[in-house]
């Protein structure tokens, strides 16, 4: 909740029948557009305190190691959720129905990577979900963790990614032989989450990523949006950057960064690059959103799902799924839960005595969740 709204809600509880029922908290924030109308669904909001079902995917390779490690610290903590788990695995030809009805069902879903095949016809699952369920927003928080040295201070990016449709979606076809034509569409969708998102998280400034200079029809449609609804939030700065000359800046002077909204390739390169100067793929916290429904998991690149040395010796790095899982605990309503796993987490990384290879140590993984579960307060 963004803190310049508590005033104002204050002041539209006492007047409003809202304080009578929780449930219609959310309906007192406004802005310039009209909040009944708003379809984002990753902010925390008053919950019942009842216990939330889960969908829990395990995934290939590391996947069983992280998820079972956000099993325990759930365990330890009493949180209020208990896990559906399904085994899927990367090499399927597509997702259960059974899974997809328990996310539909619970609205909620953790999962592990899942190995997408490369080449010789084989959809991947995760983009497979995405469509399913119309998880058009990626998100992913890419920022320092404090006793993590890293080459840069003052990282605190958030890369929101359209994740449905263009280079990166699968959502191509062949127009006649030797011809191919790969469809962009969805664009205002994402600019309103983005800005959305700024506004409720008292962020300052949202940047549009683009290529529009080469890719004038697509690209040019990304901005309009982006354009157009910016115009909606005159508190949000907004500038725009070509993604070539963004990448350079990210490398060189990332801190000037805030929420970063881009189209779905761009996304992906943008996300994972702030990731690794931020600290590494293996701490950054992401989630897939739409309107009904999210999926949480490892926020940049799972690159290392299927390494069998990690799998073998256990040393797989469970800080980034833990932070997922938190994001997780917001979203159900759980926001004093989602504290209390971080605050533990970012203590075992800051006291460094427990990290895994990928962070210059040589903990477990169980190791590493051992004394997440100790630092709980």
């Amino acid at each position: 909740m963004a803190r310049r709204s508590l005033p104002i809600l204050k002041q539209l509880l006492s007047k409003s029948p809202s304080s009578e029922n929780p449930a219609l908290l959310s309906s007192c924030f406004k802005s310039s557009i009209d909040a009944q109308n708003r379809s984002v669904t990753y902010m925390p909001r008053p919950g019942d305190g009842a216990p939330r079902a889960v969908t829990l995917i395990p995934g290939d390779g590391i996947g069983p190691l992280v998820t079972g490690a956000v099993e325990q610290v759930m365990d330890a903590m009493h949180a209020p959720v208990y896990f559906e788990k399904f085994d899927v695995h990367g090499d399927m030809k597509k997702v259960p129905q059974e899974v997809i009805d328990s996310i539909k069902k619970n609205k909620v879903c953790l999962k592990g990577g899942l190995v997408t095949p490369v080449g010789g016809g084989v959809s991947s699952l995760n983009v497979q979900l995405r469509k399913e369920l119309d998880l058009y927003a990626s998100l992913v928080n890419c920022f320092n963790l404090p006793g993590l040295p890293t080459r840069h201070e003052n990282v605190d990016i958030v890369v929101i990614r359209e994740n449905t449709e263009g280079e990166y979606s699968g959502l191509e076809h062949e127009v006649v032989p030797g011809v191919v034509e790969s469809l962009k569409f969805c664009s205002e969708r994402i600019a309103k989450y983005a800005f959305e998102y700024a506004y409720l998280n008292n962020r300052k400034k949202v940047t549009a990523v683009h290529k529009a200079n080469i890719m004038k029809l697509a690209d040019g449609l990304f901005l309009e949006s982006c354009r157009e609804v910016a115009t909606k939030y005159p508190g949000i700065k907004y500038n725009e950057v070509i993604v070539d000359n963004c990448c350079m800046q990210l490398v060189s002077k990332p801190e000037q960064f805030d929420v970063m909204v881009t189209p779905n390739l761009y996304g992906n390169l943008v996300a994972n690059t702030a990731a690794g100067i931020a600290g590494g793929t293996g701490v950054m916290p992401g989630g897939n959103v739409g309107a009904d429904h999210a999926v949480f998991e490892q926020g940049a690149s799972a690159g290392n799902v299927g390494n069998e040395r990690l799998v073998e010796q256990k040393k797989a790095n469970p800080v980034a799924l833990l932070l997922s899982s938190a994001m997780m605990l917001r979203h159900l309503q759980f926001p004093s839960f989602a504290d209390r796993l971080e605050t533990a987490v970012k203590k075992v990384i800051f006291e460094g005595k427990y990290r895994t290879k990928d962070l210059g140590g040589q903990s477990t993984t169980q190791e590493v969740v051992d004394a997440v579960i100790a630092s709980l307060d």
